[in-house]
């Protein structure tokens, strides 16, 4: 009896191995990336596509800068600085080494210059400068970048300088590269920097020179739709990379950290992007301010009021299966007055097989004010008179 239920164990152990493999092997990613870490993201709705070591807390040399660059744009686009602003190089940014654009202490860079330095050649040196802009001094601006990263969600990130040179406790994951990367690539402005392969500035005070920028990016010259976005490698982080392509509708953000060697990352990044475009397809359902219909107003100084959406909203999907995506506007048609401008007034749903995968608010684009009883009695003159 023992060695029948011995066995009848053996073969329930069996049985739970076989489906326990079977499982692992229908969740394993497509390929293996020569990395430490990984991410391929869906950059219109954040989606993961691929993982490898994703949270993994690594450090991530140069590309620390998308985070200097995207508070610099939200500086800018807040009108808190411009792109013509004068700085005055400090003796600490002047000193900073590594990657730099040679700056002098004293001498007067523009906040452009720094900003097109920091984005094609990587530059130290123009990355403390801005920063000492921004925030007065460096250590200011870094918990601005610490505090930015929480804001985004990246919870395996902390900063310790802003340009990623080496320092013990500065680290950040794949995808938290992958968060802030997506963010920056909001600000349009910063792209013309991204994408560019070659440029000039000249610096310096006491012995100037014209400094020529080259991208360290190599992507921006072979990969067809790249739009970014920065680089990095020291010998503890090895090579890092997070990159962006747009092609059509769709848009994918690809980061490779700890990858052996400069080609390494570079084909590795590339892989990521090439399994994007060939396996999935971005549905665009409604662009924010998009019409989505009229509403009928009762009692209002106008009696339509247009409905709108009020965020992009888009659906990514395996490519074959656009067809199935299905989108449902609940609008109502009748409304009394007063509506406020922005108050919700409906939904976008949609849904992929059954299933919702995506919603939006509709919002109205203007507000209505309650007529008042000559409104109403001027609008009954018209009907009557046929007007």
């Amino acid at each position: 009896m023992r060695k029948i239920f011995a066995n009848f164990l053996c073969f329930v152990f069996i049985i739970m191995a076989f489906f326990s493999g079977s499982t692992i092997s229908a969740e394993a990613q497509p390929f293996d990336i020569s990395a430490k870490s990984a991410i391929l993201m869906d950059g219109s709705t954040g989606t993961v596509l691929y993982e490898k070591n994703i949270d993994e807390a690594l450090p991530p040399a140069s590309v620390t800068k998308v985070m200097t660059m995207l508070l610099a744009m939200e500086a800018i686009e807040s009108n808190k600085i411009s792109l013509d602003d004068k700085v005055v190089i400090s003796e600490r940014a002047s000193s900073m080494g590594g990657t730099q654009i040679y700056i002098e202490p004293g001498e007067v860079q523009t906040v452009e210059n720094l900003m097109k330095s920091i984005a094609i050649r990587s530059a130290n040196d123009a990355s403390v400068a801005i920063a000492e802009h921004i925030a007065g001094t460096e250590d200011v601006f870094v918990e601005k970048m610490n505090s930015r990263a929480k804001e985004l969600g990246m919870n395996n990130t902390h900063f310790i300088n802003t340009n990623g040179l080496p320092a013990e406790g500065h680290v950040t994951s794949a995808y938290d590269i992958a968060l802030m990367s997506r963010e920056l690539l909001k600000h349009k402005e910063v792209h013309k920097w991204l994408t560019t392969w070659m440029d000039t500035v000249d610096v310096g005070k006491k012995t100037p020179s014209t400094q020529e920028l080259v991208n360290t990016n190599r992507l921006i010259r072979t990969y067809k739709g790249i739009t970014g976005i920065k680089t990095g490698s020291t010998s503890e982080a090895k090579y890092c990379l997070s990159a962006s392509a747009t092609r059509g509708s769709n848009s994918f953000i690809a980061v490779v950290m700890g990858a052996p060697t400069s080609p390494v990352r570079f084909s590795e990044t590339a892989k990521l992007l090439d399994y994007g475009f060939a396996t999935f397809n971005t549905v665009k359902i409604v662009e924010k301010g998009g019409s989505l219909g009229n509403i009928n107003i009762g009692k209002g100084k106008e009696q339509q009021l247009l409905a709108v959406a009020d965020e992009d909203l888009n659906v990514l999907v395996k490519k074959g299966d656009e067809s199935k995506v299905k989108k449902e506007v609940i609008l109502p048609e009748y409304m009394k007055a007063p509506i406020a401008k922005g108050a919700k007034v409906g939904e976008v749903i949609v849904t992929l097989d059954g299933r919702e995968v995506g919603k939006v608010d509709i919002v109205t684009n203007e507000g209505v004010e309650r007529a008042s009883v000559i409104n109403m009695m001027n609008r009954m003159f018209k009907a009557m008179v046929g007007y």
